[in-house]
């Protein structure tokens, strides 16, 4: 373990199949903790190979950013990774890994390619369909607008919400958890996953039943309203609104 950060922690391998076999086994635990009724434990886990910049007994570089860049992408009980990873991996760790989805990582040209470790002994796996990652004609870019300004989202780019000014949205409200819900495009869509300690809100536009997310996530519709931490229905400083805009050919 090379440090801590919080409720996390930066750990390096000098080969890639002991990372994956230690991320591997750690959600194992969790989850015979989760069946025994021990107080629950979800861990998210984010894993790349690569080189990195060692100093004073911490490690830096673009291989730990998408680190960083996997683990925030991670659902709870989840081990996403890269290319690099799975390629430097033997034959039988490499068949427990799907490629799921491009991605692009802030201050790096070009996209990775994310892939899931199938931690899980049992076959219960949703078959991921990739002729979906096929280029299209047109594209649809997801936009957020708050307090007068607004920022777009593109396809498979991320975008945090929350109280925190290192957010790409600042919600300036007491409602909002400092890092609150993240946004992300997936397979021509866009979807909102809940952090927080207060709940986040979806509306969508046409729908009179206003559902909460309580760390879980949920596909945007067309366009709507976004709470964090109450209702956007009540509308206020807590409140963001959201549309998707067609971009190229239709």
């Amino acid at each position: 373990m090379v440090k801590t950060l919080g409720d996390g922690m930066v750990c390096q391998f000098r080969e890639a199949d002991a990372a994956f076999r230690a991320a591997s086994l750690m959600q194992a635990s969790a989850a015979r903790m989760r069946s025994a009724g021990e107080p629950k434990l979800e861990i998210r886990v984010g894993t790349t190979w690569g080189a990195v910049v060692t100093r004073n007994e911490d490690v830096f570089g673009d291989t730990v950013n998408v680190c960083a860049k996997l683990q925030a992408l991670a659902n709870p009980q989840q081990i996403l990774t890269t290319r690099e990873l799975v390629e430097a991996l033997p034959a039988r760790s490499r068949a427990r890994c799907r490629e799921l989805y491009p991605t692009k990582i802030r201050g790096r040209a070009g996209e990775i390619i994310v892939y899931e470790v199938l931690w899980r002994d049992d076959a219960d796996v949703t078959q991921m369909n990739l002729a979906a990652h096929a280029p299209r004609a047109g594209v649809w870019i997801l936009k957020l607008s708050y307090g007068g300004a607004t920022f777009a989202v593109a396809p498979s780019a991320m975008a945090k919400l929350g109280r925190d000014k290192a957010n790409d949205v600042v919600v300036a409200s007491t409602l909002a958890s400092r890092v609150h819900a993240r946004v992300f495009g997936r397979d021509g869509n866009y979807f909102i996953v809940d952090q927080s300690s207060n709940g986040t809100f979806l509306l969508v536009d046409g729908n009179t039943r206003e559902v909460r997310l309580r760390r879980e996530e949920a596909l945007l519709g067309e366009r709507g309203w976004i709470g964090l931490g109450k209702p956007a229905a009540n509308h206020g400083a807590h409140v963001l609104r959201y549309r998707l805009e067609r971009r190229g050919p239709s």
